[in-house]
């Protein structure tokens, strides 16, 4: 037992009355180390203001920031079998998963949601990384799949926004049976007619990026994600060779046309509507314009009776 940490510095904090301090108050900027103010930064949706970067943030913090009000319908996850395999490690991947719930909240690594933005009905479905690094098993692919469909029975685009090392290893075989499935549930939707659009968020890479997170019809990035298939050490590490400055990273896959577009995390509903609205025929101006009376003909420009 430390004496001056766990019997001096209590005793002398009640005796000049100090309260304890949170101790997520602060939160450095990894980028330029500079301090911000925790609640600062949650109402700049966990961009930091100076620099623009996009902290990581939870599947639930990510949908209350992108549906109209904050207000969303959460879909019930697919029922799976738990650990299939009966797998273990340096843990056993029950207790892995055990881990993971009381830490997340969450059943899996997929939340998903049904909401609007700017008026719009859509289907959304959001990776926590903070779940197994938002690896993909059974649980999560049928969750994936059950959005797709919901999505298609109800009519609406689909959004996604992927965080993902890639496959669950746990599972094995079973892990990378979901792409071809989930592949599929994205064929489903684009054969009903239905908008399909992918956020690729830090990090987005493995299996995940191999399968339905490069298959939307517009792809938007954030600023900064890391996206690939393997990283750039394992790259590295095979080639031998140095990679350019800024590889895989968001802005430098927009430049060699592997996305469509780098939204910050504060305009993305605003972009994705608009986006929508396009892919839908829709155009904002649409609703408008019905209302419109017709604009009056002066009587001299009138054709004759």
């Amino acid at each position: 037992m430390n004496w001056i940490t766990n019997y001096v510095r209590p005793k002398i904090n009640s005796m000049l009355g100090r309260r304890d301090i949170p101790e997520n108050l602060w939160i450095k900027d990894p980028e330029t180390g500079e301090m911000v103010f925790h609640k600062d930064l949650e109402s700049n949706q966990f961009v930091i203001p100076s620099s623009g970067h996009h902290m990581k943030i939870s599947a639930r913090e990510r949908l209350r920031f992108f549906f109209d009000d904050g207000e969303y319908e959460l879909l019930e996850n697919p029922k799976v079998v738990v650990d299939p395999l009966k797998f273990r490690d340096e843990k056993r991947y029950t207790d892995r998963l055990r881990e993971a719930r009381a830490k997340t909240g969450l059943d899996d690594a997929i939340l998903n949601a049904l909401g609007t933005i700017e008026g719009l009905p859509v289907a959304v479905t959001v990776q926590d990384f903070a779940f197994m690094g938002g690896s993909l098993g059974l649980a999560a692919g049928e969750a994936i799949i059950h959005a797709f469909e919901t999505a298609v029975d109800r009519n609406r685009p689909m959004i996604l926004f992927a965080a993902s090392g890639g496959a669950r290893m746990q599972e094995g075989i079973l892990s990378l049976m979901q792409l071809p499935r989930t592949t599929v549930a994205v064929d489903r939707l684009k054969e009903a007619g239905l908008p399909y659009v992918v956020v690729l968020t830090n990090p987005t890479t493995g299996g995940v990026t191999a399968s339905y997170a490069m298959l939307g019809d517009v792809h938007i990035a954030e600023p900064g994600a890391l996206i690939g298939f393997a990283g750039p050490r394992v790259i590295e590490q095979t080639i031998r060779e140095k990679l350019p400055e800024g590889f895989q990273r968001a802005e430098y896959l927009l430049e060699h046309g592997m996305v469509d577009m780098v939204v910050s995390r504060l305009e993305l509903r605003s972009t994705i509507a608009r986006l929508l609205k396009m892919l839908l025929r829709t155009p904002a101006q649409a609703a408008e314009a019905e209302i419109l009376p017709a604009p009056a003909i002066p009587a001299e420009s009138r054709p004759p009776a």
